[in-house]
């Protein structure tokens, strides 16, 4: 199981990670998070944890009966375990349940026939339109060569830098300049209130990470610092946005509730009767 660390920044007045540093390995599985497919994301967060509908829609394929089923079963399972295309192997493994492949496989038909190269599939299981047999001779899959580096480092970037990560996941190089561009851009008055904290990242933190990511703004905080932002609630006594209502806030309802207020206590025989109604 991969490991990697991670250093934080932490703002420890308002309890939130700045930013964080991190090398070559990080930012590339963050990268990969990218080439997930929809069916593989809702396999490592599960149905009941995933964001939405798309949990209720991957359930409907997974119990569709046979009956009503056009696709092949290899179609179906395209779905639902898709395969996950990596760059390289390089890239660390930091999530459970996935397939992963370096490229897509293709197969032909089983005759060596030179008429019957006219036909590829990326399902071994398809009958050969010419052969009649299955298409499940597996053919050679030649990647365009990168012209442009001579280098022989896998992955999404380079290794020879270091990288700052937002607590929102935006990547960029980390420079002394960006250092203080950052500090700057949050206000930071007082220096003695930040602090470096080192983490680690394991596959917990893998899959907390991906699924923070779909919703929140503030992913590292949210996962690393455990502090939840306010998520939008579908609450009827909520106010719009998903804020809740604030007396202290809102002029209009402080202004209502002193109103209310001052009819129920100085028109008693009024509001018991309207209570009775």
């Amino acid at each position: 199981m991969a490991k990697l660390s991670l250093e934080l920044l932490v703002d420890t007045k308002s309890h939130k990670v700045l930013f964080a540093e991190a090398g070559k390995e990080f930012v590339d599985f963050l990268f990969s998070l990218l080439s997930l497919p929809i069916g593989s994301v809702i396999t490592i967060l599960s149905k009941q944890g995933m964001v939405g509908s798309l949990g209720n829609l991957y359930e409907s394929v997974e119990t569709l009966s046979d009956t009503y089923k056009q696709a092949s079963q290899v179609a179906l399972d395209a779905l639902l375990k898709p395969a996950v295309v990596y760059a390289s192997a390089a890239v660390p493994s930091l999530l459970p349940n996935l397939q992963m492949t370096n490229s897509t496989r293709f197969y032909g038909c089983g005759s060596w026939n030179y008429s019957y190269y006219n036909h590829v599939t990326n399902d071994p299981n398809v009958k050969c339109p010419s052969y009649g047999t299955q298409m499940d001779r597996a053919l050679a899959y030649v990647d365009t060569p990168n012209k442009k580096s001579c280098s022989t480092e896998e992955g999404y970037v380079k290794g020879v830098v270091t990288y700052m990560i937002m607590d929102d996941l935006e990547v960029r190089p980390m420079s002394t300049i960006s250092n203080i561009t950052m500090i700057n851009k949050f206000n930071i008055k007082d220096i003695g209130v930040l602090e470096e904290k080192v983490v680690d990242v394991d596959m917990d933190q893998g899959v907390e990470l991906l699924k923070a990511s779909l919703h929140s703004k503030a992913v590292l905080t949210e996962v690393f610092l455990k502090k939840k932002p306010y998520l939008v609630a579908e609450r009827e006594d909520e106010g719009l946005h998903g804020e809740k209502f604030n007396l202290g806030r809102e002029p209009f309802l402080r202004i209502l509730f002193c109103v209310f207020y001052l009819y129920f206590v100085y028109c008693p025989p009024i509001s018991e009767v309207c209570f009775k109604i």
